[in-house]
């Protein structure tokens, strides 16, 4: 009987201890991938000197223009849940040859790469 009790008590013991090692889950701000591409992509087109027009973050398109050049940024979500980037560029780009490599350096760097 006493062992009985003994292990009851271990048991009870065990369970209690690991009661206590259940956490609570910690809020941490989570950002997605389609988050930081776009806020890399706002920061990237302004480091490359576009003047922005229009930003629209649904629509996941951000407008602009640099010395006569139309700019239109886009990020897409892809079905695999990737996201993707495209800079587009309309106009005399003879203006600003370095323009879309400015872009995609800026990108690179906001994005840790």
């Amino acid at each position: 009987m006493s062992r009985l009790i003994r292990l009851a008590a271990l048991i009870a013991l065990v369970s209690l201890s690991l009661a206590g090692c259940v956490y609570a889950p910690y809020p941490y701000p989570y950002t997605s991938n389609y988050d930081q591409a776009w806020s890399a992509s706002a920061g990237a087109v302004r480091d490359a000197g576009v003047q922005v027009t229009s930003e629209d973050f649904g629509a996941g398109l951000i407008r602009g223009t640099k010395d006569g050049v139309n700019v239109v940024v886009s990020v897409s979500r892809m079905a695999d849940g990737r996201v993707e980037v495209r800079f587009d560029s309309k106009g005399d780009t003879s203006r600003d040859p370095g323009l879309a490599q400015r872009f995609s350096q800026a990108y690179d760097r906001r994005m840790g790469r």
